[in-house]
């Protein structure tokens, strides 16, 4: 095994563990945010000290699409810099 395929991969799993926790929070809060949108124009009155009617199932669903999306755009842009700079590298080895 090549040792360059080794550190990509170790470097794929960092990225993609760093940006599921920084996923799974921002979705949350974006959730909540559409929560509070949601409940203002429904004209829902949420209890004392909580931030909106239902705020729990679209903080869930932000979550989820948070800890999904973010991580699949982070690899997907990585990998496609790493072909860019692989497909450089072979060009300088073999000169047509």
């Amino acid at each position: 095994m090549d040792p360059n395929d080794e550190f990509r991969s170790a470097r794929y799993l960092g990225v993609g563990c760093v940006t599921a926790v920084a996923g799974l929070f921002s979705g949350g809060m974006l959730g909540v945010f559409v929560a509070k949108l949601v409940g203002s124009i429904r004209g829902c009155q949420p209890i004392a000290e909580l931030p909106a009617c239902d705020w729990h199932v679209y903080a869930g669903i932000g979550m989820l699409i948070g800890v999904l999306t973010l991580p699949v755009l982070a690899l997907s842009r990585l990998r496609r810099g790493d072909a860019g700079a692989s497909k450089q590298d072979q060009e300088k080895q073999w000169p047509s």
